[in-house]
């Protein structure tokens, strides 16, 4: 199967900043090794970005007292590697097209809930920003480096 003829998936990711600007990542439970990422996901049915971003992030990380910070205007992109596609997805997609939101986490540590009904994180920290392109598989690496960059322009 040519898998320049699936379509890509539209998501959006959520950038989550503590009040030290140090940045939320999960461990993902299908994928232990020593990993992390942001929270990200794809739009249901009929859904706009903002709804999306605040479901997933509820969804994956039981957060919901943010203040959103910036809404990045451009998309941003990622391709599956050739071992993941077909699996990933149910086969549907190659990668995504996402959204992504910077955010101010305005609650307490203890707000962070991973254990919720779809579960996708086993265990999560706070992070320096220069540190996500170090902790993120490497086909989200490119993406990563372009989101530390946004990043940056909110904080300094």
């Amino acid at each position: 199967m040519n898998n320049n003829k699936l379509p890509m998936r539209l998501g959006v990711g959520i950038i989550v900043l503590n009040e030290n600007n140090l940045v939320f990542v999960g461990k993902r439970k299908d994928n232990p090794v020593d990993k992390w990422q942001m929270p990200q996901g794809g739009l249901d049915e009929g859904e706009d970005f903002i709804t999306a971003m605040r479901r997933e992030l509820i969804e994956e990380t039981g957060i919901k007292n943010i203040k959103i910070i910036k809404e990045i205007d451009r998309m941003f992109e990622y391709e599956l590697p050739k071992n993941l596609v077909g699996i990933i997805w149910k086969g549907k997609f190659r990668g995504q097209k996402q959204k992504w939101f910077i955010t101010k986490f305005l609650g307490k540590d203890n707000e962070v809930n991973l254990k919720t009904k779809y579960q996708e994180f086993i265990d999560w920290k706070w992070i320096e920003p220069k540190k996500l392109p170090d902790v993120i598989v490497n086909f989200k690496k490119d993406m990563y480096k372009s989101l530390v960059k946004e990043i940056n322009l909110v904080i300094d």
